[in-house]
């Protein structure tokens, strides 16, 4: 079939409202006076057709010679099987890049029916905002081996169980953007063949629980931990003073504390449990946080290197060994608290449980327990100061 059948003069003349240059190219008039190109084919039965754009030499309009080159790549693609409405160039082009952010936000919403519980929810939350925080940017379909390793080895040793779960969700939130069509090509989070090679396996006898302290170790310990300098150890010590989560710690911001009621409220997109939590201050976390509060430059009460920047979980971990705490673990902590309670108090499991943030009971149970028991935990958390502090 001939082609380039049309010249500017036998357009500026035409009669008709539909002109063809042959081969599927054809420009149309519209009741504005305005032409327009089309391509037209016919693919698995059904007519098809594509605009390329207004004639015209001007900004933005598509010249006799431009739209022969736009019609040869059409005809390229659907030579080889491909679709033009996707696959030209311009159109990739003028595709909004979709962040590895926004999918794996998109997948969360999608698959959170189907999980039990709302820990799990906020523990993918957990990695899509926090340990893959530095994949959030990065266009999913140019997620690279270096991205992923990046975000993994600051907690591949110090938190193997965080680093593996971490690996495990990048890898299905690539999966799914791969099944949508925004990505191509290998997963980088591939453990097997892959990632295998590049980071080092776990010891198969590692043990899998937190190494914690001995509790009556904890009045030494705490003695020269008040001693050390720096914003990683007083995070340490208001860690252990409120038997929280590391992670809790770290990323609290004033908006969560209120000294004067001497309370810190975790919104639940903070918690483990995805369930606000409200944790009664000691006095010496209060005379701890009015020292930080005095040089705060930013929202966080325990920031990193920067100001804006959230400290480090290896931080703590450094901070620990440094004071006399190697081979425990800054999570281990909650054990050692617990264990403190068990032994050395009378006060109810139920509220040692509480100040943990831990469910306590059947679902009836916690259905006529509506309270969290604050005044109660208060007392709970007074004591434990006192101990830590190495009174009686």
């Amino acid at each position: 079939m001939a082609r380039s059948l049309l010249t500017a003069l036998a357009i500026k003349h035409a009669k008709k409202d539909k002109l063809s240059d042959g081969e599927g190219l054809y420009l149309h008039r519209a009741k504005s006076g305005t032409w327009y190109w089309t391509f037209i084919y016919t693919r698995h039965g059904r007519r098809r057709e594509m605009s390329l754009g207004p004639y015209g030499a001007g900004t933005g309009q598509v010249s006799i010679a431009a739209a022969r080159r736009k019609a040869d790549e059409v005809r390229e693609i659907i030579g080889a099987g491909g679709n033009p409405f996707t696959e030209m160039a311009e159109r990739k082009a003028r595709v909004p890049l979709v962040t590895f952010g926004t999918v794996a936000d998109e997948y969360i919403d999608a698959m959170k029916s189907q999980w039990r519980g709302r820990a799990t929810e906020a523990g993918w939350r957990r990695v899509a905002t926090v340990y893959a925080k530095g994949l959030r940017r990065i266009p999913v379909a140019e997620v690279t081996t270096e991205d992923v390793v990046r975000v993994l080895k600051p907690i591949w040793t110090s938190m193997p169980e965080t680093a593996q779960k971490t690996r495990e969700r990048v890898k299905l939130i690539l999966d799914h953007a791969k099944a949508r069509g925004i990505r191509t090509g290998p997963n980088p989070a591939e453990w097997k063949g892959h990632l295998d090679q590049i980071l080092p396996r776990r010891d198969p006898l590692q043990k899998r629980n937190h190494a914690a302290m001995p509790y009556p170790d904890l009045p030494a310990f705490m003695a020269a931990l008040r001693k050390a300098n720096g914003t990683a150890a007083r995070c340490l010590e208001f860690t252990i003073l409120t038997a929280a989560r590391s992670g809790e710690a770290r990323g609290a911001v004033w908006s969560e504390l209120d000294l004067a009621a001497k309370v810190w409220t975790i919104p639940a997109g903070r918690m483990k449990a995805g369930k606000e939590h409200r944790v009664p201050l000691s006095a010496r976390a209060v005379e701890l946080l009015e020292v930080q509060k005095a040089r705060a430059l930013s929202d966080l009460v325990f920031p990193g290197q920067s100001a804006k920047r959230q400290m480090s979980d290896p931080a703590l971990a450094k901070v620990l060994t440094a004071n006399g705490g190697t081979g425990f673990t800054v999570h281990g902590m909650r054990s050692a608290f617990r264990d403190w309670v068990s032994e050395e108090t009378d006060f109810q499991r139920e509220v040692a449980e509480a100040a943990l943030a831990h469910a306590v009971g059947d679902q009836v149970e916690r259905a006529y327990r509506r309270g969290d028991a604050l005044a109660k935990r208060r007392l709970l958390m007074d004591a434990w100061a006192s101990f830590c502090a190495g009174s009686n």
